[in-house]
């Protein structure tokens, strides 16, 4: 699988053992940065990785900052990611069965490596289940294209 990576000066430690870890695993890696500890902006980072999914140059996107959700705010602007924070296995399972999650990002500060490593192997080896979760996916696209849902949301009783 190819994977685009990034992380500020704040992830930049956790990023490059994902790095190695994912390299170990066969993956391609594409890392854009930042390659030192001198203070940066992770919009800048997220950004580049969120085009490269967004755009197919690579499968899937990692993406760390201190706390991975300046990452996933800023990574969310670029239509076709859908980023999502990672702090378990089971949330990550779960973003990527029922959201489609393209892009995870973890918090450095509050993300040992080993839960890194266990919530990538879960990102990368967990398919979406499609089925009602495709129609709130498409919905979600709907919304980047500025589509307006109008009317009682699904589910609802007045």
């Amino acid at each position: 699988m190819r994977i685009a990576i990034g992380a500020d000066h704040a992830g930049l430690g956790l990023k490059e053992h994902l790095r190695e870890k994912l390299i170990r695993d066969g993956h391609q890696v594409v890392d854009h940065g930042t390659h030192s500890s001198e203070s940066t902006d992770y919009p800048d980072y997220a950004a580049t990785v969120a085009r490269d999914v967004a755009a197919a140059r690579a499968d899937r996107g990692i993406l760390v900052c201190s706390t991975g959700v300046g990452m996933s705010i800023s990574a969310n602007k670029v239509p076709g990611v859908r980023a999502a924070l990672g702090t378990s296995t089971d949330e990550v399972d779960l973003v990527r069965r029922h959201n489609d999650a393209n892009v995870l990002t973890l918090g450095a500060r509050y993300t040992r490596p080993e839960e890194a490593d266990a919530m990538v192997d879960v990102f990368l080896a967990t398919g979406f289940e499609g089925g009602r979760h495709a129609r709130r996916v498409g919905k979600i696209a709907d919304l980047e294209r500025g589509a307006d849902h109008e009317g009682e949301p699904q589910g609802t009783r007045a």
